[in-house]
């Protein structure tokens, strides 16, 4: 869960998600166009996403495709369901 937290933690990596999501497609090159960011950081955010699983990717050669990795924030979703659901208290907090 933390590591799924960390990867969205940063609002360029929400604004990739959210471009992957509306595409509901693979996208390549253009995914830099969409950010006010240099390539190589959209590389970098990318990347974390990749290794957090929430995306999946393709490379061949210089060109590189991501979609939406459903299934990761399925799972995500229910790991926090699980995490609220036993730490929820019960009583009535401020």
């Amino acid at each position: 869960m933390a590591d799924f937290a960390k990867a969205l933690a940063h609002p360029a990596r929400i604004v990739i998600l959210k471009e992957l999501a509306k595409r509901q497609s693979c996208i390549c090159g253009e995914i830099v166009e969409v950010l006010p960011l240099a390539q190589s950081t959209v590389s970098q955010h990318l990347r974390e996403l990749l290794q957090a699983g929430l995306i999946k990717g393709t490379v061949d050669g210089t060109r590189s495709c991501y979609c939406i990795n459903w299934e990761a924030f399925r799972r995500f979703e229910q790991m926090m369901d699980i995490f609220f659901d036993t730490t929820k208290p019960d009583f009535s907090c401020c």
